[in-house]
């Protein structure tokens, strides 16, 4: 026989749950957004750099993936849901800059850093707007950003003379 245990669930404050979402929901779709215009990248960079900028492309949406998975963890964590639907990353994030078709190297990897770029943006709101709110939130989201900044350097160091 087998025994059930119920574990009570410890609500979050729903004023902090609601701020904390207000700041991770549009990092975490803009996250998402970087993985799927990341990948579109992945597929159509070209030139003489093509190996190496398109694995560290992989690279670059796997990480973008696994923050987006962070941040909307923490909101549901928090007891609010996530919509990260692809049409709610469409409707409620930037612009891609990212061409559809083939594109050489360093075209690409300007692109993908802009789309960093508009990441960052949003995180640093984040960090900036969790310091009154939720710590622990703020934490996740500065640990985003330093991935964010890793991956963008080494994207960028593709372009250094």
């Amino acid at each position: 026989m087998s025994k059930n245990l119920t574990i009570p669930a410890t609500a979050a404050d729903p004023t902090v749950a609601a701020g904390a979402a207000q700041f991770l929901t549009p990092v975490t779709l803009g996250l998402q957004a970087l993985a799927v215009n990341g990948k579109q990248a992945h597929w159509n960079v070209r030139g003489a750099n093509f190996i190496a900028i398109h694995e560290l492309l992989d690279t670059v949406v796997e990480h973008a993936q696994s923050y987006a998975d962070l941040a909307a963890e923490r909101i549901v964590a928090l007891g609010l849901p996530v919509d990260a639907r692809l049409s709610t990353v469409a409707e409620k994030s930037k612009p891609s800059s990212v061409p559809a078709g083939f594109t050489p190297w360093d075209e690409m990897i300007r692109h993908v850093v802009a789309e960093i770029d508009g990441v960052i943006v949003d995180v640093q709101a984040a960090i900036d707007g969790l310091d009154e709110i939720d710590l622990t939130s703020q934490d996740i989201v500065i640990g985003i950003r330093a991935g964010l900044e890793k991956d963008r350097w080494f994207l960028s160091a593709h372009l250094a003379e």
